[in-house]
């Protein structure tokens, strides 16, 4: 506000502070005496207990910086003020010229540079799934066509490098489901992915009813790479930080299954 309003601060009863025509939560406990301020005569007149500036035109500037919830129905807005908020101002001027450029385009458009970049980020991401799946299946035929029989049981084993859990799950499952039905059938994969370890076991229901558990063959695995994990008996997941363990984590499987 470039107008410098008189700032005042008064005090009067609740009752005087209402009739004065003062803003204010007349919900809230007050004492006898409240402190109305006024700035401008009549332009505004609220109780507040704070300090107050002189006059409105010391304020300068209002820029808002934040908004959050503080309760039920309750808002808290952020801002600065003043030289304060001239140099918040310059700063978002100057962060808007060095993104203008950095993708060289004006600064008016800016926003349409942006969404179409982010347009184009999530076609690619679009893409990238689509071409995992088809790796994955890819990859379950392969590794169900490898199955080999340990102790009674189609078992199949491997390590798919760069799977995310939620991924190797998928396919640990979809393996699971060409081993069929007839036969006892398990699956155990284990995935390195940023230094970390997935680790995904599943059985069919007949392997069940033979007394094999997902959950047990998993925890066989854990071991070695230094992880854990647990599940049901038809599906069990978990993960470790020993990318190294994992040949040993599978071999611990197939022992298991020999015992």
């Amino acid at each position: 506000m470039r107008e410098d309003q008189a700032v005042r601060a008064l005090w009067m009863s609740l009752p005087e502070a209402r009739e004065f025509g003062a803003l204010a939560l007349f919900g809230e406990t007050y004492g006898e005496q409240v402190r109305v301020v006024e700035i401008g005569g009549e332009w505004s007149r609220e109780l507040c207990g704070g300090t107050h500036v002189r006059g409105s035109a010391q304020i300068g500037p209002l820029a808002l910086t934040g908004e959050s919830s503080v309760g039920s129905g309750s808002r808290r807005v952020e801002a600065v003020v003043s030289l304060e908020g001239f140099r918040y101002l310059a700063r978002e001027r100057d962060l808007v010229r060095q993104l203008a450029d950095l993708l060289k385009t004006p600064q008016d458009g800016l926003v349409e540079r942006v969404s179409g970049m982010l347009a184009r980020q999530r076609e690619a991401e679009r893409e990238l799934a689509e071409l995992r799946g088809a790796q994955t299946l890819a990859a379950a035929g392969d590794l169900a066509a490898a199955a080999r029989e340990v102790g009674g049981v189609q078992l199949v084993t491997g390590s798919p490098a760069g799977l995310s859990g939620g991924d190797l799950r998928g396919l640990v499952l979809d393996v699971r489901g060409r081993l069929g039905t007839e036969r006892p059938a398990a699956v155990v994969l284990a995935s390195e992915s940023e230094g970390k370890v997935a680790l995904v076991a599943a059985v069919n229901p007949v392997a069940q009813e033979r007394g094999l558990s997902a959950n047990d063959l998993l925890k066989a695995a854990a071991g070695p790479v230094g992880g854990r994990g647990g599940g049901k008996a038809d599906v069990a997941q978990g993960g470790g930080t020993d990318p190294a363990g994992i040949p040993a984590a599978l071999a611990a499987v197939e022992q298991a299954l020999q015992a």
